[in-house]
């Protein structure tokens, strides 16, 4: 039986977060959760698959498959998803639970911060993963002002530091902006930037800015519609930690209503991403 829950995740706030849908209990085909994804219209779909019957992968590693869909595509990673489904998913099973990807059999580890020194405060959620191999793919110099835009008529964009290519397993394009101004001004091309993506295996572009108190502030273009922009993309928070090779407090999505705030810890070779997880009522 198909058991559908509704979570908002990363706020800031109760109440506040990015929407994804966790889906329980399914066996439909790839086609079929595409549909039923595209149907939603929700940021992100996760499908969760018990192998063996929920008592574990046959290497023995992971007890439960995510299989991530946004309404456009299928996708190997979303972590705001992964969120929703560890918040579902560690209310039954306890912590830590160790989980991994469909397209990739990625591992994941879930657990529960706790504490709320990070996380997003209590009732928050962790997931904890090692940077992947991305794409190694020239970047020309007029690419950026191509798909991000002009901040302003007549005015170019102007890059604070060199594009970067990063994963944690859904690859992204990294553009450091100068300013919260010029970021939040931004008018990408989405249709150019799903096609670009997908000729180098590049899930959509991540533009962010370095604010004066050390945290970082970003916005996610992935989606072909701009209303589906994410208010929180785990997977860029995962990227940038690789490429900035530190901890960060990552702001988003104030400007689309639902105030976001991703916390990433660094531990020996792998990444910790926390954020709040908070279930709405039911569907």
């Amino acid at each position: 039986m198909r058991t559908v829950y509704e979570l908002k995740c990363f706020g800031s706030r109760p109440g506040e977060g990015n929407v994804a849908l966790v889906v329980l209990g399914d066996g439909s085909s790839e086609a079929e959760r595409q549909a039923f994804a595209r149907q939603q219209n929700r940021s992100a779909c996760v499908f969760v698959d018990a192998p063996g019957g929920g008592h574990g992968a046959p290497d023995g590693s992971a007890r439960f498959v995510l299989d991530y869909y946004y309404p456009h595509t299928r996708s190997p990673l979303c972590l705001h998803a992964t969120l929703a489904a560890a918040r579902v998913l560690l209310r039954e099973h306890g912590a830590p639970l160790a989980v991994r990807t469909a397209m990739r059999g990625q591992l994941l580890q879930l657990s529960e911060s706790g504490s709320g020194d990070a996380g997003g405060g209590p009732g928050g959620v962790f997931v904890r993963l090692q940077h992947q191999p991305a794409p190694d793919v020239a970047i020309s110099p007029d690419l950026p002002g191509a798909l991000l835009g002009q901040p302003a008529p007549g005015v170019a964009l102007k890059l604070a530091s060199a594009p970067a290519i990063a994963s944690v397993g859904s690859p992204k394009l990294l553009l450091e902006v100068d300013s919260s101004a010029t970021l939040q001004a931004l008018r990408p091309d989405l249709a150019r930037i799903a096609v670009w993506g997908k000729e180098h295996g590049v899930s959509g572009c991540y533009a962010y800015t370095q604010r004066a108190d050390g945290s970082v502030e970003g916005r996610n273009f992935n989606h072909l519609d701009p209303a589906l922009e994410d208010s929180a993309t785990g997977v860029a928070a995962g990227a940038l930690t690789v490429h900035l090779g530190r901890a960060i407090t990552l702001h988003q999505g104030a400007k689309l209503g639902q105030p976001c705030l991703l916390r990433t810890e660094l531990d020996g070779e792998h990444i910790l991403i926390g954020g709040a997880a908070e279930f709405l009522p039911a569907l």
